[in-house]
């Protein structure tokens, strides 16, 4: 019988208005590009909540951090430094990165973010951008629950590992491609709808409006993936 994660129940974050296309025009003018080094100490942590909110560009975002997070931002308007927000609360953080409002896209503007997370901190991860390409390779990292929200673009996203504790992953989107490599091991439970594009499972069995594997309901840890587009593609594979 189908269990309901609380995760899945409180799900419904509030996503912030995104910021617009990436192909409207501007005068915003380009500088030199910077790659601006970044950390974040980890101390006693041992839970964090992530939300990285980018309106346009290129996020990369993997584990294997030192630190609680660590990475680089590479921009070349100089209004772009991204907004970074962090709380810690004994041994819980709270961590916020922002792209600042009101800009686009296009020309020879460049943004870029190459983040590492720690990989053994109990992580809530939720990402929204607006239009772009997120790749995320989130195999090692401790997850308790992702959220991703994608406007307009491309998400490619690796789960493959060893995860020791079960979690959800959620994955929406308007207009672009969604690829999910799930971990091998594990019971998996993947429900998709893709609106008018097309919906791809490998390695999955189809049990009504969604599918398993034989280990799911049977193994010490389960992941359970819900994704919903509205134009484009969507892979899962297992």
């Amino acid at each position: 019988m189908l269990r309901k994660s609380r995760w899945f129940r409180a799900l419904p974050i509030a996503i912030p208005a995104l910021l617009l296309v990436a192909c409207e025009f501007d005068q915003t003018e380009t500088g030199p590009l910077k790659e601006e080094p970044f950390s974040i100490d980890r101390g006693g942590v041992e839970r964090a909540n992530i939300e990285l909110n980018m309106g346009a560009g290129e996020m990369n975002v993997r584990g294997g951090a030192a630190k609680l997070m660590e990475g680089r931002f590479e921009y070349n308007v100089p209004g772009w430094k991204p907004e970074v927000q962090t709380s810690i609360n004994g041994t819980h953080a709270t961590i916020t990165i922002r792209q600042p409002e009101h800009h686009r896209l296009g020309g020879n503007r460049r943004y870029v973010w190459d983040l590492q997370l720690n990989n053994q901190i109990i992580t809530d991860l939720a990402l929204n951008c607006g239009a772009g390409q997120a790749r995320l390779d989130l195999g090692d990292v401790t997850l308790r629950g992702l959220a991703v929200h994608m406007g307009a673009g491309q998400v490619d996203l690796d789960l493959r590992g060893k995860p020791t504790r079960d979690y959800d992953v959620n994955i929406s989107g308007g207009v672009g491609q969604a690829t999910v490599h799930l971990p091998e091991g594990v019971g998996i439970w993947a429900q998709a709808h893709g609106g008018i594009g097309s919906i791809t499972v490998t390695g999955l069995d189809k049990q009504g409006d969604h599918w398993q594997n034989s280990l799911y309901d049977n193994s010490k840890v389960n992941v359970r993936v819900k994704v919903e587009g509205g134009i484009g593609e969507i892979r899962i594979i297992a």
